[in-house]
């Protein structure tokens, strides 16, 4: 590891059930565990954002979450208002259906089109590709159409899809990009073991849930 892993979390909590004392105690533990970032949906950024001002601690905002399937100019709008409202990175869901039905000149500009309106606040863009429902040939061209159109992170899962993180998809995820551009494992990583699993295969950054246990073990 180059940092110390409470670095590489990505505190989350993105239940649609999720309450306003919940994601306060989110933003609280991500202060006292000195979290990379906490990833909210994007109702909760203005909330996180005063809870947060001053510190270390970013705030991340799904866009198109969790399918993806929504048309890019909503990706886009959402964009723009998560990062006016204090999030300095996105986690957008990728086009799937558009990837394997073969349109991948769709899926770029849908990534290139949030990473530019991301670029407007000097936020970076993460791209969930949903690895569960790929093919491993899949999951290279959507790496490289990631990293073709400006995205910062390729990232396996929404945790709300089929399957989560798993070793295998990180290790080519980090083969199919280049150095320029990192790679988040999220899905299912529950504790140290598993963290530092991903971590050796080649993630950059974790998306949990479990973030105090894992640094805590």
């Amino acid at each position: 590891m180059n940092k110390s892993l409470n670095k590489y979390i990505d505190h989350t909590l993105l239940r649609p059930d999720a309450t306003k004392a919940e994601i306060e105690k989110l933003c609280k533990e991500a202060l006292e565990y000195d979290f990379y970032s906490v990833c909210v949906n994007s109702y909760w950024v203005p909330f996180c954002a005063s809870l947060l001002e001053g510190s270390d601690v970013n705030i991340a905002a799904v866009v198109g979450f969790p399918l993806g399937a929504m048309s890019t100019e909503s990706k886009v709008y959402e964009t723009h208002v998560a990062c006016r409202e204090g999030a300095n990175e996105i986690d957008m869901v990728m086009n799937i259906g558009a990837l394997k039905s073969g349109n991948l000149e769709a899926v770029e500009d849908d990534i290139r089109q949030v990473v530019n309106a991301a670029k407007e606040f000097n936020a970076i863009v993460k791209v969930i590709l949903e690895t569960g429902l790929l093919t491993n040939d899949e999951i290279v061209t959507a790496c490289k159409l990631s990293e073709n159109a400006g995205a910062a992170f390729v990232k396996t899962s929404t945790g709300f899809g089929h399957g989560g993180a798993e070793l295998d998809k990180v290790k080519l995820m980090r083969a199919s990009v280049s150095k320029d551009v990192s790679v988040k494992a999220s899905g299912g990583i529950r504790d140290k073991e598993a963290a530092l699993a991903m971590i050796d295969a080649g993630a950059d950054r974790i998306g949990t849930s479990s973030g105090m246990k894992i640094v805590s073990d």
